[in-house]
């Protein structure tokens, strides 16, 4: 995981155990501007300040990630529209032409009833094909923010055993 600075003072560690400005190691201890070593309450003060600002910057994440994919959407809908509606133009067309053609061996009205039921079978098979890609279809969710957020939890773990040690 690469350093996130998606704010003034949200500022997330990478998981390899170095703070993000690439200073010290994670297991020493940490100074005060004293110099002397943090006390326990304020080293616990930090972990909740840092993981309430990691917590925050994948809530970020997520919402960045959710609306990019929210415009890509929008936008190809839009696109999908437009497409359709000119093909229910054509279909009109290829419709009267095929009413037409079929009427040249039989009566008008029977061949509207033909082109038409036609048009029921496609309509049918293509309704059933798609019920089944949508069954296999997952739902839109924040990738990049889930899978970075697995990381951080599966570092905090790594972190709590070692500190635990």
């Amino acid at each position: 995981m690469t350093t996130t600075n998606l704010g003034e003072n949200a500022r997330v560690d990478p998981p390899d155990g170095r703070p993000a400005n690439g200073t010290g190691a994670a297991n020493e201890p940490s100074p005060t501007s004293d110099g002397t070593e943090k006390s326990l309450s304020e080293l616990a003060g930090d972990l909740t300040r840092q993981m309430t600002a990691l917590v925050h910057d994948e809530i970020e994440l997520a919402k960045t990630e959710m609306s990019e994919k929210g415009k890509r959407v929008g936008l190809g809908t839009g696109m999908l529209g437009a497409a359709g509606v000119l093909a229910l133009f054509a279909l009109g067309c290829l419709t009267a032409c095929a009413v037409a053609a079929v009427a040249l061996v039989t009566s008008v009205w029977l061949a509207a009833l033909v082109v038409g039921a036609a048009y029921l079978v496609v309509a049918g098979l293509l309704a059933l094909t798609a019920r089944a890609q949508l069954a296999r279809a997952t739902p839109p969710v924040p990738e990049e923010a889930m899978e970075s957020a697995k990381e951080d939890v599966a570092w905090l773990k790594t972190q709590m055993r070692s500190a635990k040690r």
